[in-house]
Parts: structure tokens; C-alpha cells; sequence
């Protein structure tokens, strides 16, 4: 047998997966999106400020002398 059958069944699964699209929950979507929303408003960059002066000590000359 030869090489043809085998990439004809490769063809044809490729095919199936790329056309296919399962049915979406728009609203599971739309719950998700707003609790990761709420999450980064209510950071608002405050772990930057906090982890920016961690970082400044470390670089600060009297720490690269311990």
C-alpha cells in the first residue's frame, strides 16, 4: 500500500479540524472577560511601585558591597 491512502486520511482529518467550531458560550466569555477586568482595576500598578523600590535597593552601591 502505498503512501497515497495514508496522507488522503491525513487530508481529510485537517480538513475536519480546521472547518470545525464547536458552540461557543458567549456568556461564560463574557463572565470570564469582566472578572479579569475587575482583577487588573483593582491592582491599578500598585505591585510596580512596591516591586520598583525592591529593585532600587538592590542596585543602590552600599548593597553591592555585602
Amino acid at each position: 500500500m502505498g503512501r497515497g491512502r495514508q496522507k488522503a486520511k491525513h487530508t481529510k482529518v485537517a480538513r475536519d479540524l480546521k472547518y470545525y467550531s464547536p458552540p461557543t458560550d458567549l456568556t461564560a466569555l463574557q463572565r470570564e472577560l469582566q472578572s479579569q477586568r475587575g482583577e487588573a482595576s483593582g491592582a491599578d500598578g500598585d505591585d510596580r511601585a512596591e516591586d520598583s523600590e525592591n529593585w532600587a535597593d538592590e542596585d543602590a552601591p552600599s548593597a553591592r558591597h555585602r
